[in-house]
């Protein structure tokens, strides 16, 4: 049996960063945000994104209980992924994040990001 591992956080940023940290979680997040998707509605909505990558993503999110994934057994098989109540919650605590970015979105253009880390 896999022993579970545990992590202790310094604050509640570091907490809510290691669950939706990363490029696409937020995105995939925003995009569920209206109801339920299928795989390839969401990979259709959510641009630059490959495959295999989303699927990873969707398996952690569904792990650290953002997203819920329901399988409906019909032929073809049918899949959908939604927010859970805590996906939603993470979703309004973004949402002053996404406005401030809306705001700034030129200035943040402007970086010369191949100088920055």
């Amino acid at each position: 049996m896999k022993e579970m591992k545990k992590r202790t956080f310094t604050c509640g940023l570091d907490a809510a960063i290691a669950v939706m940290g990363g490029k696409w979680k937020g995105l995939i997040l925003f995009t569920l945000q209206d109801g339920p998707l299928r795989f390839g509605e969401l990979r259709r909505a959510v641009p630059g994104i490959s495959e295999r990558v989303l699927i990873l993503q969707l398996r952690e999110m569904e792990t650290t209980g953002l997203l819920h994934r329901e399988v409906y057994h019909q032929v073809p098989p049918k899949v959908e992924y939604s927010l859970t109540e805590f996906g939603h919650s993470l979703n309004t605590a973004m949402a002053s994040l996404g406005e401030w970015g809306e705001e700034h979105v030129e200035r943040i253009e402007a970086i010369p990001w191949d100088q920055v880390g």
